[in-house]
This record gives structure tokens, sequence and C-alpha cells, in this order.
């Protein structure tokens, strides 16, 4: 089975500078017409453009030899541009097997790396675990899906604005991307100062629909966070324990985390758009949006887990929720996409000022592929991860690894 994806020319988006702060995101959907995915766009307004990235005029050497042939031409090709000190850690989940590819790119050569173990930012694919999170509650019926949100709060939401859990989970709640008072001015860690304390207010006296909720998919970060956070809320913990004891405890996912400060040198430094090493973005009351940390080993893992029926947490989070459009609709965190033939793709991808990601998953036919990447959100051929995550998915309809 082959999933055919085509990929419009990620030069042809533009990208208005003016509004690039009220599109912050860690990887937000785009919908072009006629296309059988989301392709992500992004604006960039974490960094002042001062100039643009770095485009290196050497010629880089394909030293991947010791791949299959096909895979390493179709990862030099996604990689060959990218800066040096680039790290990729690629696992592909099939036959039920693993099979990991690692690269680094040094001194203009793109070469094998033992990576699997090495951690990144995930970004966005964070959604999936918060979304697992509500889904492992609603099956143990500590809460609904359908239940609102406002009760877990001392006070009224702005206009009395009842959200539901679900619309938070599924991005049709009518939250815009972001918050209307967070502050943008710390480029290298936006959303760190972030607190309780602004919530609050955000919730009270700022909060804006963009659509009327249950009506319209809109793409959210901040639905996100606030799905995370409420989740500790309700059960009288942090999001960060719930993810810890429901998502990494529960699929032996040993080294994941919800903050890069005890990690050491089993990191790989983020770099920005010009290949520069840039700090890791820390969170706060938003973390369920996209503050994890992992591994390609752990999220292979995770992978692995929903081919087992027995899981209905996850089961749960890949049933449809909404149709986005006519060839993806949403579950709970998972965009759920359709090939040619009708298969479904479970696919969420992730970017941070250092770090990309993509992970897809094919439950019918127990095959997954996982990219993780130190190649910033902003390099403007960060599309590449997921171009190259697709073609993966569907190469391994036409090869055994």
């Amino acid at each position: 089975m082959c999933f055919q994806f085509n990929f419009p020319s990620l030069h042809s988006i533009e990208i208005n500078p003016t509004n690039m702060k009220r599109h912050l995101c860690f990887m937000i959907p785009f919908f072009v017409a006629n296309i059988l995915f989301a392709i992500p766009i992004f604006s960039a307004p974490l960094y002042e453009k001062i100039e643009d990235p770095e485009i290196s005029e050497c010629i880089t050497t394909n030293a991947l030899s010791s791949y299959p042939k096909e895979i390493a031409d179709l990862i030099f090709s996604k990689t060959k541009d990218f800066p040096n000190q680039t790290q990729l850690s690629i696992a592909i989940v099939q036959n039920n097997q693993t099979t990991c590819y690692g690269i680094v790119k040094e001194n203009d050569s793109v070469k094998p790396a033992d990576n699997h173990e090495k951690v990144f930012e995930i970004g966005s694919i964070t959604k999936v675990f918060t979304s697992t999170v509500l889904a492992s509650l609603v099956t143990e019926k500590k809460i609904k899906l359908s239940d609102s949100i406002n009760s877990y709060y001392p006070f009224t939401f702005k206009e009395n604005r009842k959200i539901t859990f679900l619309t938070l989970a599924n991005h049709t709640s009518g939250l815009p991307r972001l918050p209307g008072n967070l502050d943008l001015s710390d480029a290298s860690n936006p959303y760190k100062n972030y607190t309780e304390k602004e919530l609050e207010a955000y919730l009270k006296t700022i909060m804006t629909l963009e659509n009327e909720p249950s009506e319209t998919y809109s793409y959210s970060n901040l639905g996100a966070g606030l799905l995370g956070y409420t989740l500790g809320l309700s059960q009288g913990t942090s999001f960060e324990e719930l993810v810890q004891k429901r998502v990494f405890d529960r699929y032996g996912m040993t080294n994941s985390f919800t903050g890069s400060g005890d990690i050491g040198d089993r990191l790989v430094k983020g770099l920005n758009a010009n290949g520069k090493n840039t700090p890791n973005w820390d969170f706060d009351v938003l973390s369920g949006a996209g503050g994890v940390l992992s591994t390609t080993a752990d999220l292979t893992q995770f992978a692995i887990a929903q081919f087992n029926p027995e899981n209905r947490e996850l089961a749960l989070t890949r049933v449809p929720t909404f149709e986005a459009s006519e060839k993806m609709e949403i579950g709970l965190g998972w965009h759920i996409l359709q090939s040619e033939n009708e298969q479904e793709l479970f696919w969420h991808n992730g970017g941070t000022g250092g770090y990309s990601s993509s992970m897809a998953v094919n439950v019918a036919d127990k095959v997954a592929v996982i990219i993780l990447s130190n190649v910033s959100a902003f390099h403007p051929a960060s599309g590449n991860i997921d171009q190259l995550c697709f073609e993966l998915i569907s190469h391994t309809g036409q090869c055994s690894f």
C-alpha cells in the first residue's frame, strides 16, 4: 500500500511580515485546494528579520553509502541544503521491526549518525500526548469529552463563554492561535513567562473567539495549552505529572521530558535559521501545546502502542471528531489523512525555534515513520522534514527494511 501526496512549492507561499506576531506557531497546517494533506507553513515572529538565512554555496557530499541506496538518496535530497551541524533522527516501523537512520551534516557532508536515543524538542507533536492524557481520563470515566472546562476555574470566563474538552482537543474551540497577552519580546524563549496569572487574565477579560465553537477547524496553540493545564486542574495535579504517568510511564518512554534542564549531553542542540545554536524553549502554563522533548526510540514505542487494540485510550484519540476538509479529519490531537485508496494516516508535526519534527502512523498496516531534527521551524527548507516523512511512509509500500 502506498500513500500518494503532492507537495506544492514552499516558495509559492507568501508570508506577510506585518502579521508575523499574531501567527506564531509550532507548525500550523495551511490548507491548499486540491491536495491530499495539510501542508505546514509558519511565520517567524520569534526573530527580527535582519537578514535572510545564510545559504551555503558549497557542494554537499552524500556520505550515506552504508544505508540502502534508495533511502540514502531520499534522505540526502531532503537534507543537503540544511546548515552544518544539522541532525536528523529517523525511525521506520514496518513488519514488526524498527530501522533507524540517523544523519549529521558536518563539513558539508551528510554522514550517518547514531542518534536514535538523542533528545530533541518535538514541538506540536506534544499535542498528541496532551490528547492522549485526555483520552485516558475519558476511558476511565473521570471526565467526558463534552464536559465544559469552566467548572475547574474559580472565575467566570469573559462573556460567560463555555469551552469543552473536545473542542480544545480538535481545534474547534474558536480560540485564536495565541493569546492576545502573550509577550513576544523575548525572541529566544517566547512562552517561558506566560504563567497562570496571564492565562487567568486572558480568560477573564481578554478572550476572543475567531469562530463559533464546534463549527470550524482553526489550529490553536492556545487551545492545546489550555487543555493540558485544565487536565491538570481536573485531577488536582500538573499537566507535567499527568503526561509522565499516563504517557511516558505507560508506554515505556524513558527518555521523554517536559523540560530541557536535566537532559545533559543527550540533548541535541537546536539551530536557528542560520545554523547557529539557539536556546531551548521553556513552557509554563501552555506546556500542553509544545513542551515535550523526546527521542525517536521513545516515539517508536508510542507508535507501536497504537497498533495494540487493548490500548483503548489510544484508539479513542484516533476516532474522527471533525471533518476539516474532504481529505482530512481531526481526531483527538491527530490529523487523519486519507490516501488515494482510502487508507488512514494519523499524522502530526512540530516546529520550534531550533527544531522540526514529523510523525505519521498507518495503524492498519502497522507502519510508522518518525523524524526528529534540529532544523529550525524558521529555516526556509524546514518543510523538507514533512516531505521526507511522507515520502518514507510511501516508500514502505514498495520496500522492506
